[in-house]
This record gives C-alpha cells, structure tokens and sequence, in this order.
C-alpha cells in the first residue's frame, strides 16, 4: 500500500517509488551542484593562507572557515552559540518576539517535516530492501506528528504573509524574491494538506469527492514540488540564508561574545 501510494497520475502514466526516489538523487544532485557554486563564490571573496582574494577555488573558503572557527578553541562558545543563536534564533528575539515567533515557528516545522520525511524514506528503503517492517503502519502512527508540525509551519507562514501585507515596514522591504518563496511555501504545505485530506476524507479535501484515487495523483503532485522548491531551488534562492547566516554567525563568534 505504501508503494501505490506514490502512484502515478494514472494507469497509463503510472510513477512508481522508485522513479519517486530516482528525482529525489536528481533533486539533492541540483542542490549540491548549487551549494559546489556558492562556495566557490564565497571562496572568491575569501582571504587566508596566503591567497589574494580570488586565489585558491572551492576549497579556499572551508579551510578559511574551518579555521576562524578553530581558533575560538573554546568548544562550550561554540556550542553555546550553535544552541541559542542558531537552533533558538537568540538574536531575532531581542529585535522583535513576534518576528521571531514567525522565523521559529517556519525553522521547527520545516525541519520537523523534513526529518519525519526523511525517517519515512529510510523506512520504505528498508521495507524494499526484505526487512520486515510495515511503512504504512509507521506512517499512519507519525501522522499526528505531522500534522501538528505542518500546521506549526502553517502558522509561521501566515504570520510572514500578515507582516508583509499590514506592517510598514516589513512591507515597504518585500521584493518579489521574497513574494515568490512565501508563495512557493504556502503551497507547497497546502498541497501537503490537501492529499492528507483526500486520503482520510478530512476537510481539507475542500469537500469534493475525489475519491480515494485521487489520493496518489495528489500526493505525487505534493513530493515532486517540495523536492524541487525545498531541496533543488535552496541554494540558487534566498533560503540559501538558512544556511549562510550559521556559518556567518560560527565565524564571528568571538566579536560577539566579546561585546
């Protein structure tokens, strides 16, 4: 049942999981050619063992970066600063608690769904692979998960669309960029929403009567546009911040704790 649950949009254009996990190695393939880019960029601007800015090629910035950090030599400071203002985002709560509701809000739902997905693929793997486990048992007891962390993730959303739309500033600062990604997130949760709703018959089937049937066609639909929006758009998009921002802020630990 797990399997067809990744069906294909009819019998004649049937996908199977395979296929499904064939885009997903295309999807991370994109996006780690897309990280290879952005630090070879980084890496242009980066100084260290001597090199001009410029010199030295993908590998300039990790060493560079491996070193700053090396240097702070006191692994509590950087623990600390991994927890409180990478994980806990410390430095958005003491410019604005209700923007950092939002980021916080956005960060725990994303990267919760992320890892239950994650843990549902390794066990459709093993299931695949002769192990005696049951997808479809395990699923439907992470569901509550789910869907408590989507609707976490939908909340954040709704807050940045709120601030964009009725706050001054966060408004007259928005750029399309910043529109398109809101709009890619909301539907990318929305179609999540929906599938799940098609499948078990709950209110976000908008009450039409799809039908059972239309719970594959809906549930592709959603895979296919999160792997290449949430995985293969990250590095060539804003959301590269998600990962720039850590390393900025493990890099000047020590100016910031010295203020």
């Amino acid at each position: 049942m797990s399997m067809e649950y990744f069906s294909g949009i009819s019998d004649a254009m049937r996908i199977t999981f395979v296929q499904v996990m064939i885009l997903s190695v295309i999807a991370i393939g994109i996006f780690l050619y897309g990280m290879y880019l952005n630090i070879k960029k980084w890496g242009l601007g980066t100084t260290g063992y001597a090199q001009e800015p410029g010199g030295g090629g993908i590998t300039v910035f990790p060493k560079t970066f491996a070193s700053q950090v090396a240097k702070k030599g006191d692994w509590k400071i950087i623990l600390k600063t991994l927890v409180l203002d990478i994980i806990l985002q410390r430095r958005i709560i003491r410019i604005s608690k209700f923007r950092w509701f939002m980021h916080i809000s956005i960060f725990v739902g994303w990267m919760t769904l992320f890892l239950l997905s994650l843990l549902m693929f390794l066990i459709e793997l093993l299931s695949l692979s002769g192990v005696n486990i049951h997808p479809e048992a395990i699923r439907q007891m992470l569901q509550p998960w789910n869907d408590l962390f989507s609707y976490i993730l939908l909340l954040g959303i709704g807050i940045a669309i709120f601030r964009r739309l009725f706050v001054k500033r966060a408004r007259e600062s928005t750029i399309s960029y910043d529109a398109v990604l809101l709009a890619g997130l909301t539907f990318i949760v929305i179609t999540g929403f929906v599938a799940q709703g098609i499948r078990i018959g709950d209110f976000w089937a908008f009450g039409i009567d799809w039908g059972i049937n239309a719970a594959p066609q809906m549930a592709l639909f959603h895979a296919v546009v999160s792997l290449l929006f949430c995985i293969a758009y990250i590095p060539f998009s804003k959301y590269i911040h998600m990962i720039a921002t850590p390393l900025t802020i493990l890099a000047n630990i020590e100016a910031e704790e010295g203020e």
